[in-house]
């Protein structure tokens, strides 16, 4: 990600207030990609993140640079790496032992209801139509039939919520000099 900030322009500011100025990247600049060519859906390739792999990784992977990391996170508007990127299973559970006190009482929490619209349903073809539910309260919860309602544990919320960090685009090479150019200019 260091590699983002390279061609930042620098700026004089006084840090500690104490009349001493020093010079330090302009981290507060963002270039935002262009919203035609961020729509165009060729331009993209849907990426899913397996467990303990890092953008660096990715970007070498797929561009053979790992400096080139920044591009996953400005494709995805990830601002936070730290925060915006998907747990490990092993930092997933710090996680939830830290935020609701241990595994089982995330598991033993009830986060919301839902009611299920509808069922999954698997196409003679094998496409998969997933299940489509809706948030309700605890009193429409109870009303339903048992195969209509869906208890979500804090667990669960918790760990679609990662999972669905895992599902990224990356950008086809064929496009990597085109933005790299962008970018150069933006910040001349």
């Amino acid at each position: 990600m260091a590699f983002y900030f390279q061609p930042f322009q620098t700026i004089d500011y006084d840090i500690k207030k104490n009349g001493k100025k020093t010079t330090m990247t302009n981290i507060f600049l963002r270039f935002k990609i262009v919203e035609a060519f961020k729509k165009q859906q060729a331009v993209y390739y849907n990426y899913s993140v397996k467990d303990n792999e890092r953008a660096d990784i990715i970007a070498f992977k797929y561009y053979e640079d790992a400096s080139l990391d920044w591009i996953i996170y400005l494709i995805n508007d990830i601002v936070d790496p730290q925060f915006d990127w998907p747990l490990d299973r092993r930092s997933f559970e710090n996680f939830i032992i830290k935020k609701y006190g241990s595994l089982s009482a995330a598991y033993s929490e009830t986060h919301h209801y839902e009611q299920i619209l509808q069922q999954q349903q698997v196409l003679f073809d094998g496409t998969i139509i997933p299940e489509k539910t809706i948030q309700v309260d605890l009193t429409t919860y109870n009303s339903l039939a048992e195969a209509d309602r869906k208890l979500i544990t804090s667990y669960a919320y918790e760990e679609q919520l990662n999972e669905d960090k895992r599902e990224i685009k990356l950008l086809s090479t064929d496009f990597l000099f085109n933005l790299l150019n962008q970018v150069e200019e933006a910040f001349q």
